[in-house]
């Protein structure tokens, strides 16, 4: 044998495949859940190429496996994973049944939800699309608030209303924060008040889920639900960890903690903790404008969860929370001296919010519950010399039925709702100009009945009336029909009324900032809504195991005395009346969800919109309202090295922005824009996760695309203004595009690109 064919030799031997050295193994079995096989559940053995997904009858098979010990772990939207250590032997060939009974979670078709109907019901199962997110989405991109943790949700878009104090709210499907109510275990509790101060410093370690739905959700819901509700969802203290801690900062100089506890209070409790903490202080002006880009924030929320064990497995439980959080924004030389002054400009707003929650099921053989919250908000701020002291109380009591006879599932409840606003400025003021604060009762009932009229289709007739002691009666009602063509196609039909009662000084932080003079023109009426969507849903399975899902609707409402402020018609004033014509909010949304074997996952989503105001037969687009927006987050595990890659970002067309007249310089529309971020997650230690990533990864900001975003801020007290005779600004040499300070030209963050680190522990 020559050295050349001895080298060959070796070659060969060295490459051989080994199972030719050892006869190699293989493992087979079926996954089940309660009962009945489950199919496309992918299988696979941790820190291998070996993986495969089960069949039609849950049966499964892995073959050329070498000798050794591995972990078998399972894979599958609708379950925890299953992980079980096997030892193979050369030759053998195992036989392992999986029982996923036990480890269902939610973010899937099978999750019990409950903001569509009220009542917990299969997810599959309910006439009302509801979509669920779960806290494992939005760990892709941490945030401090879940304020932020909405911007990666396809049609929901958290909107920045001041460019100076960052306050903001939430629009669905471009219709305003106010037409969203956002409930707390099913209870009302963020108002309207709250929506603009209340969002951030709900810790994200306490959140089990969050269910949106969107469309007028008033039949069951009444007031502040006319575009749609985002339900939080707690965690059962008796499931939430011993112990869980969420640690994260910025480069610059954010930090957020995020603790929750868990433990039993005796034999029949059960108690959750949760504390959010969050601190920055850096004055930074990227934008040079001498007034910071992003407010100061100090900010701490407690939440309390107590369950009680009761006979007959009856629901018992009281939650609270408190919030009290300190910001400011505004030139980048003030301080808490010049508060309220007309020397250096700030926006300084303290916070004070408490919230009390309960449900309680009635000892009777009805099932009969009996919900309410309780909610006080205060509110000490100062918009540079203007003032704004609020206070809100609401209480809120609400006892529902639910019943089955034979198709019929029941639901009827009986609601009363009690507000108290009070403020320093002339909408709390009576004819005398005396101080007179706004008292309303609404007491209301509802029924509902969802009827099974053949085992795929079902129809939901549902309604609702209100009496308010100002506007009178009110009636909503709704409509819904589902049809399961099959396990894998879904179409649902909704359509309803909803109605709102707006509150200008709560709701639209523009009504207080900037030296516009607020305009009412005579007492606003209740807004209405008429509505329909049609909603599919689709899922693919691939015998590679990939998994698609679709889930694509088209929606349309119509609104009556729609309240819109006016910009336009005199740039020294913010005019607000009840439209005289109708305003219509109509699109298609796409979702769409990608599951590969190896790991890598696609969420997608897109929405197309219009939101139009036609007026005395004019139609424009509403100002501050993309007419399309897409979201993405793109995941890959690399499980040898326990390392997860997740790039989320979204993307927003083009939206009409406030001018302050045909000379103002800045752009009457903003550009496409999108912010982007991408994160890598260690998790190779047992009870410990270390992330890090980058956030804004374009270093888009709006100031980028425009010559200045705060007008005039060089003389934020309009000191160097003049006015002619009619109160129009005249144009001079320091003033030659006629403006005055105005902070209201904002539709997207001013922060640029930053990194993050943060650290997970659970026990």
């Amino acid at each position: 044998m020559s050295m050349k064919d001895g080298f060959v030799l070796i070659a060969l031997l060295c490459c051989w495949p080994s199972q030719l050295i050892a006869q190699s193994a293989s493992i087979k079995g079926k996954v089940v859940s309660n009962g009945s096989a489950e199919s496309w559940v992918n299988v696979f053995l941790e820190n291998t190429n070996l993986a495969t997904a089960t069949d039609s009858l849950g049966n499964f098979k892995l073959d050329s496996i070498h000798p050794g010990q591995y972990k078998l772990i399972t894979s599958h939207l609708s379950y925890e994973p299953y992980i079980k250590e096997v030892t193979v032997d050369e030759g053998q060939s195992l036989t392992i049944n999986i029982d996923l009974s036990a480890l269902a979670k939610s973010g899937t078709l099978k999750d019990v939800v409950i903001s569509g109907t009220m009542k917990a019901v299969s997810r599959l199962e309910s006439p009302v699309p509801v979509e669920v997110y779960t806290p494992a989405y939005f760990k892709k991109n941490p945030t401090p608030s879940i304020f932020d943790a909405l911007q990666n949700i396809n049609g929901v878009r958290p909107q920045l209303n001041c460019n100076i104090c960052n306050t903001g709210d939430i629009h669905i499907n471009g219709l305003e924060g106010p037409y969203t109510m956002v409930l707390i275990d099913g209870m009302p509790i963020v108002s309207s008040l709250g929506s603009v101060y209340g969002l951030s410093g709900i810790p994200n370690s306490l959140v089990e889920r969050i269910e949106i739905v969107k469309g007028p959700a008033s039949s069951l819901y009444g007031s502040e639900a006319v575009g749609g509700l985002i339900n939080i969802i707690t965690q059962k203290p008796q499931n939430a960890p011993r112990l869980s801690a969420d640690l994260m900062s910025t480069t610059w100089g954010e930090y957020n903690a995020d603790l929750g506890f868990s433990l039993k209070a005796g034999k029949k409790a059960s108690v959750l903790t949760g504390i959010n903490y969050f601190n920055f202080q850096n004055r930074i002006d990227r934008n040079h404008d001498h007034f910071t880009d992003v407010t100061l924030q100090h900010r701490i929320s407690v939440f309390q969860k107590w369950n009680f064990e009761r006979k007959e497995n009856r629901l018992f439980s009281v939650a609270g929370r408190y919030m009290y959080e300190d910001r400011w924004g505004g030139d980048t030389r003030w301080d808490k001296r010049y508060r309220g002054g007309d020397e250096i400009y700030g926006e300084s707003i303290y916070t004070n919010r408490a919230e009390l929650l309960g449900n309680y099921q009635l000892p009777v053989k009805e099932k009969l519950y009996f919900s309410f919250s309780l909610i006080n908000h205060d509110q000490d701020s100062r918009y540079g010399t203007t003032s704004y002291i609020a206070n809100q109380k609401i209480a809120f009591g609400q006892l529902v039925w639910d019943k089955k006879m034979g198709i019929h599932d029941w639901l009827a409840g009986t609601a009363l709702r009690y507000t108290y606003y009070d403020d320093n400025t002339p909408g709390t003021a009576n004819a005398s100009g005396r101080n007179q604060p706004e008292k309303t009762w609404l007491p209301g009932v509802f029924l509902q009945d969802e009827m099974t009229l053949a085992p795929k289709h079902k129809l939901l007739l549902g309604f609702r009336y209100d009496h308010n002691n100002i506007h009178g009666s009110i009636y909503t009602p709704r409509i819904a029909y589902k049809w399961s063509v099959n396990d894998n196609n879904i179409i649902r039909l909704n359509a309803g009324t909803g109605f709102r009662v707006v509150n200008l000084f709560t709701e639209d932080h523009a009504a207080l900032t900037g030296a516009r003079d607020v305009i009412v023109e005579d007492d606003l009426k209740p807004e209405r809504s008429y509505n329909a969507n049609l909603n599919f849903v689709k899922k693919l399975h691939f015998n590679s195991g990939t998994f698609i899902g679709l889930d694509a609707t088209a929606f349309y409402t119509w609104f009556t005395n729609r309240i819109v402020p006016d910009y336009e018609s005199n740039v020294n004033q913010i005019i607000y009346s009840n439209l005289n014509g109708h305003a219509v909010s109509k699109g298609i949304s796409l979702n769409t969800d990608i599951n590969f074997i190896n790991g890598l996952k696609f969420i997608i989503g897109g929405t197309l919109m219009e939101n139009t105001l036609t007026e005395n037969g004019k139609t424009e687009q509403q100002i501050l309202t993309e007419k399309f927006t897409g979201t993405w987050a793109v995941s890959y595990k690399i499980r040898p090295l326990h390392l997860s890659i997740d790039y989320t970002g979204n993307i927003y067309s083009p939206m009409r922005l406030p001018l302050l007249g045909d000379l103002d310089p800045r752009n009457p529309e903003s550009p496409w824009w999108s912010i982007q971020n991408i994160q890598f997650t260690y998790d190779g230690f047992k009870k410990l996760e270390l992330y890090a990533g980058v956030k804004n990864l374009l270093n888009w900001t709006p100031a980028k695309s425009t010559p200045f975003l705060i007008a005039r801020s060089n003389d934020p007290f309009d000191k160097n203004v003049v006015f002619n005779d009619n109160g129009q600004v005249v144009a001079t040499p320091d003033n030659p595009y006629t403006l005055t300070f105005d902070p209201s030209y904002v539709y997207a963050p001013n922060q640029g690109i930053r990194g993050f680190l943060g650290v997970r522990f659970k026990l």
